[in-house]
């Protein structure tokens, strides 16, 4: 597997790989994403971090505690679902452009 692969290159490799991670980082924590639930009743947004950035919650499920927790737990875990899946799709997409380095695949 390492029978081709210049070992004296491993750093510059290593400064790549963290250069891309920073650059993934900085991409991620400027993308938010934003889902409904309810019918649009409940409106929840997040940032790349995870974090919520804002929620909405129309006036007429403020007298429907129930249905208000429902909503707006289905909301929440949809949108930290969306960050989580596009967080690893932007990884996989990254560590596959990093491309071969002698043999050794990345």
């Amino acid at each position: 597997m390492f029978k081709d692969f210049d070992f004296s290159k491993m750093g510059d490799i290593l400064t790549q790989v963290q250069q891309k991670a920073r650059e993934l980082d900085e991409l991620r924590e400027s993308k938010e994403y934003s889902t409904k639930s309810g019918g649009g009743m409940i409106f929840v947004k997040a940032n790349g971090k995870g974090e919520i950035i804002d929620i909405n919650i129309d006036d007429s499920l403020l007298e429907d505690k129930e249905s208000l927790q429902i909503l707006l737990i289905s909301a929440i875990n949809d949108v930290i679902k969306m960050v989580a899946d596009d967080s690893k799709g932007m990884a996989a997409d990254m560590l596959g452009g990093m491309g071969n380095f002698g043999n050794f695949k990345l």
